[in-house]
């Protein structure tokens, strides 16, 4: 049987979050997962007219108790976002919610009239795109090199680019890794099980951090571990959190976010919409990874760079194969994606070089690519049977050692490496405006690459090089 991604995620990410109980949506298609009977609503007047209004419905067309309408939790302080519970969340499984549906639609006609959102589920923000990575990271061995290649830059701490990584946390001997001497932040918590194996996305934001620092070397990178459980998030913590991040060290010239959610609508999140305001009035420029789908779907919130007032402020990144001419097979793509960089099998750092670390693959690879591509991508290259999906214990996992660098692939690489070329053309140009940067380097850039038929920026350093694989051959 062929791995369910979707569904394995979904179990691994709930037992990441006890006591909150998670459905798919929208319905049961596996798009994006979200906190069951329970909706979202900006504090103050317009929680009190979703909450009248849904408890009305409810009492209406549904026959369900009106003391089931509740708020579930307070207003944070910054992102101004309100919990209510729309139904009991321990009823039902995880093939949607009929509830949080129920709600959402009472409010469609009040949201027409009054021009803006007023409701939202509570979205997963992850790491875990689509609830499954474009791959697991695959090892490299003793004496390996980076890929991209560390640049012949120094780094200068009077001149060095701010930026700031929100992820998982930096991994305990990332120091041994030359490139990240000068790195600091949040330590990544757990980083193996009690088997000693380590754990899914350790080493996530530390790999991140890497390859920024290869293309850009004069940068003060600080890194967070806004996303350490399993790289997920409720969307109603996600704002605050990113406020947090910024209030700690001051807005920071780039911030790199490979962590996101689709939501079925194209106006953004309502759980990060206050940071996103006051982000378009900082200097500060985002950039951030279009996600892992495989699809035009808006992903958030790198899909903000396409909203009005936030051309500037936000770069969304898709991901190209190795040889850097086309997109790679998970890459979301449309409109939306203002430029790709390289995301398939680069290599950057991961954990390891003080003691060498096992890992055992979660997931099983395809037999063929699960979007249709005919060259020989992660889907199925290299390799390797996962704990979530063997077959009824027939089969064994796969168990790896690290020993320092590894092989990773995703857009959330490929956002890290546009990162590091504005900063190294901020360098350059000792220029002290990110999002004039960002400009430059989009208006000057000749390479393109062909994405779905399309024509599209082709972000490639000059110590890139194109990774060629051979088609694997079957499997015995």
């Amino acid at each position: 049987m062929a791995p369910q991604r979707f569904r394995e995620q979904f179990a691994q990410i709930q037992r990441t979050m006890p006591g909150v109980p998670l459905a798919m949506g929208p319905d049961d298609a596996g798009e994006f997962l979200y906190e069951k009977g329970v909706v979202l609503a900006r504090d103050g007047e317009e929680a009190r007219v979703v909450e009248d209004t849904v408890r009305q419905h409810f009492t209406t067309f549904a026959g369900l108790s009106a003391d089931q309408v509740r708020r579930a939790g307070p207003a944070t302080n910054r992102s101004g976002i309100t919990r209510i519970q729309v139904a009991d969340p321990g009823q039902g499984d995880g093939s949607g919610d009929p509830a949080v549906a129920g709600a959402l639609r009472a409010l469609s006609a009040t949201e027409g009239r009054a021009g803006r959102r007023l409701i939202s589920r509570n979205h997963v923000v992850s790491i875990a795109v689509n609830a499954c990575p474009g791959d697991e990271p695959v090892p490299v061995a003793p004496g390996g090199q980076p890929n991209p290649a560390a640049a012949e830059a120094a780094h200068d701490p009077d001149s060095a680019v701010r930026v700031l990584v929100i992820d998982t946390g930096l991994m305990h001997d990332h120091r041994s890794y030359p490139l990240l001497a000068h790195t600091r932040g949040d330590a990544q918590l757990e980083e193996c099980g009690e088997d000693g194996a380590l754990k899914q996305y350790c080493g996530h934001g530390t790999f991140i951090a890497g390859l920024v620092a290869a293309v850009a070397p004069n940068t003060d990178i600080t890194v967070r571990g806004t996303l350490n459980d399993a790289g997920a998030i409720l969307e109603s913590e996600f704002g605050e959190k990113l406020f947090e991040a910024v209030d700690r060290d001051g807005w920071p010239d780039v911030i790199s976010l490979s962590a996101g959610t689709s939501n079925g609508r194209t106006d953004g999140l309502l759980g990060v919409d206050a940071f996103m305001r006051e982000l378009r009035e900082q200097p500060t420029l985002l950039v951030a990874a279009a996600g892992n789908n495989g699809s035009a779907t808006p992903f958030w919130p790198a899909a903000y760079a396409d909203l009005p007032g936030y051309e500037n402020a936000v770069l969304s990144v898709g991901a190209l194969r190795g040889d850097g001419e086309f997109g790679a097979c998970f890459s979301n793509h449309g409109g939306w994606v203002k430029a790709y960089a390289p995301g398939e099998r680069l290599t950057s750092a991961l954990t390891g070089f003080d003691t060498p670390v096992p890992y055992v693959y979660q997931h099983s690879t395809y037999d063929s690519c699960r979007y249709g591509f005919t060259y020989p991508c992660t889907c199925h290259h290299p390799r390797h049977t996962g704990v979530l999906s063997e077959d009824g214990g027939s089969a064994k996992p796969d168990q790896v050692m690290f020993e320092g660098l590894a092989q990773w692939s995703g857009t959330s690489f490929a956002t890290p490496v546009a990162v590091g070329m504005i900063a190294s053309l901020m360098t350059a140009q000792a220029q002290t405006d990110p999002r004039k940067a960002r400009r430059q380097l989009m208006d000057t850039t000749t390479e393109v690459a062909e994405v779905r038929g399309a024509h599209v920026p082709a972000l490639l350093p000059p110590t890139w090089r194109p990774v060629q694989i051979s088609p694997p051959s079957a499997r015995a």
